[in-house]
């Protein structure tokens, strides 16, 4: 790996995003080496959680504009772009955002354009109070947000606030952040890895394959009606019913013991 790092330990799966002279940004080779990093964490039982960091003083400062070589012959720049999206980095989205075990993103300075996207991309969001997002595709280059911004803003703090975002390009601070209800919570830069790191612990203990229906029925309540939702929950329950997990959560709670899940 050139690019990021993983490293798996005690049931924690932790990507570092590993350019930090270009604070993290997103080449082809970075695409590359996450989407191969992200299928290993899936597969892998001995990762139970995936945490998604940055090396040096960035989590992701988005696309890396001095590197492109995206777009084929004859290709128009714009064509190109698009190219870019659809070979590299919208599959790379779409395999973190559907990776069947938690994610938590810890972020540890500017989080801009596509930067954003990854780290919205996470179950749970924690950054460090030096930490900002930024929105930078508007106003700085003409686009439109991507890598799912345009999907989380709006869900996460509301039309008014992701319109102001995007068209302003504004640093929005992490303590603004967490306020606003974008991530789960800020806290001091030097206890950023810990209180990462801790909750991960938490989360890899848990029923991994329960937490992964739980984000799947959030994002579902967001497009049913009540009706259709109280039935989405009643055909997942009785699915998870049957995994060994619900007996085992049943008899640890009968014996005032801590749960013993194995997926």
């Amino acid at each position: 790996m050139e690019t990021i790092t993983l490293e798996i330990e005690n049931g924690i799966a932790l990507l570092t995003l590993n350019r930090p002279e270009v604070l993290n940004s997103i080449n082809t080779k970075l695409i590359a080496e996450v989407r191969s990093a992200v299928a290993e964490v899936a597969t892998n039982d001995d990762a139970r959680v995936l945490v998604i960091t940055g090396a040096g003083r960035g989590f992701c400062a988005g696309a890396d504009l001095a590197a492109q070589g995206q777009r084929e012959e004859g290709m128009t720049i714009g064509q190109g772009v698009a190219h870019g999206m659809t070979i590299g980095f919208n599959p790379m989205m779409r395999e973190i955002y559907n990776l069947p075990k938690p994610i938590v993103a810890a972020v540890n300075g500017v989080a801009a354009g596509g930067g954003a996207g990854i780290a919205l991309a996470a179950d749970i969001v924690i950054a460090s109070h030096s930490a900002s997002f930024v929105q930078v595709f508007g106003p700085r280059l003409g686009l439109i947000p991507d890598l799912g911004c345009t999907w989380h803003l709006p869900r996460l703090v509301g039309r008014a606030r992701a319109l102001g975002l995007a068209l302003t390009g504004d640093k929005l601070p992490a303590e603004t952040a967490a306020e606003w209800g974008l991530i789960w919570k800020c806290v001091k830069d030097t206890a950023l890895m810990e209180e990462t790191m801790s909750l991960a612990a938490k989360l890899a203990k848990g029923p991994t394959s329960a937490f992964a229906e739980i984000r799947k029925a959030i994002d579902a309540g967001a497009r049913n009606g009540y009706a259709e939702q109280l039935d989405y929950e009643r055909d997942v329950q009785g699915m998870l019913g049957d995994h060994p997990n619900f007996a085992e959560g049943v008899k640890a709670f009968l014996t005032k013991k801590e749960p013993a899940f194995k997926a």
